[in-house]
């Protein structure tokens, strides 16, 4: 299949076993949707055949939104159910005119319909779509045209899950799902016996769902049986293998054009079999595709903020009197890396607009530190106008822009970010999601600042770029509060998590999503109300009496020690950051890199809980002393 110079698809080879699980991989482009439109029949190959057994039945979701739906949520969600759907959607109507009206007319349709579903033995698909519409939280009565674009998403992906076909294709199915979802999800495909080729972006998913890991690159597929682990060694040997084949290919093509230009009688008859072998060679190399770079992603810098970011004391915020934030204590202080995590509608951006001093809480206080300077990345990219330019979006009519101090032409800026000269006088309509994804990124990251406020960053980005975004927030000075579903992003990157745990409680832990799930299902400890680096943890008492104290000889002797501890950490702490500051580290071990990562994040909050402590210790000697 070919849209352009170079094929798209390229003699593609794949064939799907029944029972198999087959997730796609690739970078954004290279035609992942495309193969997936292929294999539904949807779009036919420039040549080539698509052969299918018998009878089978496909189902898509796909990555765009038809914009033909205008039935209530259960009509579409049942649109694929075939000879089921009539007598369903009897059952439905029978059903909601008997909730309304509770009259025999209704009565005897539903008993009638009933009896024929039984007869039809249709009873576990009606089941099958009661259960998937209740797990995506989705009304059977709105009309679609009346939903946002990530609830529509939720819509086609309850159709294709209740469908039941012979293989369901399922492009990028996590988007615009919360974690729990995403959870029911895995075991819901887990649990059936459907045959299943997925593209995701989400690892998590990725390793629980995969029994073979398709790769599609330069118009080719190869197939690696086997889970994820296994796809990224194979790969990285046959990258490593492919690269000095090539170069020894390179060396000889350069020895042989050299002997060429020498003017030797190259006629005669001992030479033509060398001349013809260098055109071949020349043949060869020109139809050599070369690897798409990396996104070279670099944050603009802004001055530092105070110590403080933004300090809450039972902040409370509500709409119409429902809060939607109740008795909210934290405390956010530079360099903090903290996740939010929450089901959708939860109240996740309003949280962060309190955070941020744009909503005035209802009750409680919310103080802001100083010098703050807030960049925003914004899940429904509606900082990107449609209508104009890639090139224009970012530069706003200029053609330099200035990125820590160096002055650099914006279309060497956007070849970073992977988008080629062509592309960057593109509108930004007809870029796909990852590329409005990684846009959107260009233009967030040329902006001077201290904050990063990153709302769903990694959907439709393809893994390889993510990653890339990963290590750069590991690597960012500033303070950043994300927003993700994906589990694997957030316990790579945070420091801890802010957690909505129903009706407007917030819980504040350490650490990333498998440090939530393992502290929300045990006892809950606050790490300012320890006493860490090695002294005995213990619980701070208010004293009864209004009366100043004096500091104890325990407390005392603890004020003393804080200092050379806390020095100790930090001094810790700058090793590892000049540790990673060198590209040599990351060519070491995987787990000395997790590790270092994971010391880094336990010595941030460590410092964190010290000088709260050492902060409480001295207002407890001042006021004594006042």
């Amino acid at each position: 299949m070919s849209f352009g110079s170079d094929p798209l698809l390229d003699k593609v080879n794949l064939q799907i076993e029944a029972g198999e699980r087959v997730c796609l991989v690739g970078r954004n482009g290279t035609g992942k949707s495309t193969l997936m439109k292929i294999l539904a029949a949807e779009i036919m190959p420039d040549s080539g055949r698509l052969l299918r057994g018998e009878g089978v039945k496909i189902a898509r979701l796909t990555q765009e939104i038809p914009q033909t739906l205008k039935d209530t949520v259960y009509d579409v969600v049942v649109s694929g159910l075939g000879d089921l759907l009539d007598l369903l959607a009897r059952y439905h109507a029978a059903t909601v005119a008997l909730a309304h009206d509770h009259d025999e007319a209704a009565l005897n349709e539903l008993t009638a319909v009933s009896e024929e579903i039984e007869i039809a033995g249709a009873w576990q698909v009606q089941q099958r779509v009661d259960l998937v519409m209740n797990r995506l939280k989705l009304d059977s009565e709105v009309p679609v045209a009346t939903l946002s674009g990530g609830l529509k998403r939720r819509v086609l992906l309850a159709r294709a899950l209740v469908a039941g076909p012979d293989l369901l294709l399922l492009d990028e199915p996590t988007n615009h799902l919360d974690i729990e979802a995403i959870v029911w999800l895995e075991e819901f495909l887990l649990s059936s016996s459907q045959t299943l080729f997925f593209v995701t972006h989400d690892r998590e998913l990725l390793k629980k769902l995969a029994t073979r890991i398709v790769d599609l690159e330069d118009g080719k597929v190869t197939s690696w049986p086997g889970d994820y682990a296994n796809y990224l060694r194979r790969k990285a040997e046959m990258l490593h293998a492919e690269e000095q084949q090539q170069e020894r290919f390179d060396k000889k093509l350069a020895r042989e054009e050299a002997w060429i230009r020498k003017g030797i009688k190259a006629r005669r008859t001992r030479n033509e079999g060398r001349v013809k072998a260098l055109m071949e060679m020349r043949s060869e190399r020109s139809q050599r595709r070369e690897k798409i770079g990396q996104v070279q992603m670099e944050i603009s810098r802004a001055g530092t903020s105070g110590k403080l970011v933004t300090v809450c004391e039972k902040a409370t915020f509500a709409y119409a009197e429902k809060p939607i934030i109740k008795n909210l204590t934290t405390t956010i202080l530079k360099g903090d890396k903290i996740g939010i995590i929450g089901p959708n509608g939860a109240g996740k951006t309003t949280l962060l607009k309190l955070i941020l001093g744009e909503l005035q809480p209802t009750s409680g206080t919310v103080k802001l530190g100083t010098n703050l300077e807030v960049v925003y990345f914004d899940q429904q990219r509606e900082q990107l106008d449609e209508e104009r330019s890639v090139f224009d979006n970012l530069g706003d009519g200029n053609d330099t822009i200035e990125i820590n101090g160096h002055r650099r032409h914006l279309i060497g800026y956007l070849k970073d970010f992977l988008f080629t000269p062509d592309r960057a006088r593109s509108p930004v309509k007809i870029l796909s999601g990852g590329e409005r994804n990684r846009l959107l990124l260009a233009r967030l990251f040329s902006r001077p600042a201290n904050i990063l406020i990153l709302d769903e960053p990694t959907n439709d980005l393809d893994i390889e770029t993510l990653e890339l975004l990963e290590e750069l927030l590991a690597d960012y000075k500033g303070t950043l509060l994300l927003v993700s579903h994906d589990r694997e992003f957030i316990n790579n990157v945070v420091t801890s998590t802010l957690a909505f745990a129903g009706d407007g409680v917030i819980e504040d832990f350490a650490g990333g999503y498998d440090d939530w799930l393992q502290q929300s299902s045990g006892v809950q400890v606050s790490v300012k109300s320890e006493i860490v680096a090695g002294t005995k943890s213990e619980k701070i008492v208010k004293p009864r009496s209004n009366r100043p104290r004096k500091l104890s000889f325990k407390e005392q002797a603890e004020i003393e020690k804080l200092p050379l501890i806390l020095e100790n950490l930090e001094q810790e702490q700058q090793k590892i950051y000049d540790d990673m500051a060198d590209p040599g580290f990351y060519q070491s071990a995987d787990n000395q890199v997790a590790a270092a990562k994971k010391r880094l994040a336990e010595i941030e909050k460590e410092l964190e809980g010290l000088y709260a402590r050492w902060e409480e210790l001295e207002e407890i000697r001042e006021n004594r002393g006042n």
